[in-house]
């Protein structure tokens, strides 16, 4: 019986013993007997030179987006042109009319266009000379960063 009680008792002091370490809040990684080598980061030295004018890398003009199909005009009573400029598609008339009209405040006389396939187009812009279409892209992908994505629409 003697020899039981003490074997528990020998037991709970090594359990006991065992969990000390986690009780202190540390773990049982030490990272001072890591395998791994800690890295210390190189110190590097800046002179100061005269400055360069920095490199302006030209954007390359995207490519104009040409697309041919049968557009209507809606509620524009003005001749109708071979070229218009596309600044924005929608499958919802309203859509296309709230766009409109955000346009109309920029300073641009949007038209809305349906096409054959059910989507209204808003035009910023129309011609019935190509040159004129693609400068006039052009001038607009140039000022309004927002609008780069502007297209050509040749109606058939």
């Amino acid at each position: 019986m003697k020899l039981k009680i003490l074997l528990v008792a020998g037991a709970a002091v090594l359990m006991l013993s065992a969990c000390a370490s986690m009780r202190k809040g540390s773990s049982r990684f030490d990272s001072s007997e890591s395998i791994y080598v800690k890295e210390s980061s190189p110190k590097v030295e800046v002179k100061e030179t005269a400055k360069a004018e920095p490199y302006a890398d030209p954007k390359p003009e995207p490519a104009i987006v040409v697309r041919e199909e049968k557009v209507t005009p809606i509620e524009h009573s003005g001749p109708a042109s071979k070229y218009y400029i596309i600044i924005g598609s929608f499958q919802v008339l309203d859509n296309a009319r709230r766009f409109r009209g955000d346009l109309v405040n920029e300073g641009f006389s949007p038209i809305l266009l349906e096409s054959e396939h059910g989507f209204f187009r808003v035009s910023v812009d129309s011609f019935n000379d190509e040159l004129a279409a693609r400068s006039r892209l052009a001038q607009i992908r140039n000022q309004y960063e927002k609008y780069s994505d502007v297209w050509l629409l040749i109606s058939m």
